[in-house]
């Protein structure tokens, strides 16, 4: 059996995704309990509930909760502290 190159190139990128391996939150970071901890705290009684909450390969929590007034609210939080990154 003879493999073509592009057949062979296409194949390994083809894999390429699915052998990365994602890094995790840092050792010293927060728990993710303490995540949702300080999601519910910084927005209070407004949440209605946390619709997605993961970890980015770039280095912070991404959460994406409804407000009790139907309002989606998407933010970047420290690994460290669980705060709100400034936006840019």
């Amino acid at each position: 059996m003879r493999i073509f190159p592009a057949a062979a190139a296409a194949l390994t990128l083809g894999l390429a995704p699915v052998l990365a391996i994602a890094a995790p939150p840092p050792a010293d970071g927060l728990k993710l309990s303490q995540i949702v901890a300080q999601v519910e705290t910084s927005a209070g009684a407004a949440l209605a509930y946390i619709d997605e909450l993961e970890w980015d390969d770039d280095g912070y929590w991404e959460v994406k909760y409804i407000t009790t007034d139907g309002r989606k609210i998407e933010e970047k939080l420290d690994p460290r502290t669980g705060a709100a990154m400034p936006r840019r």
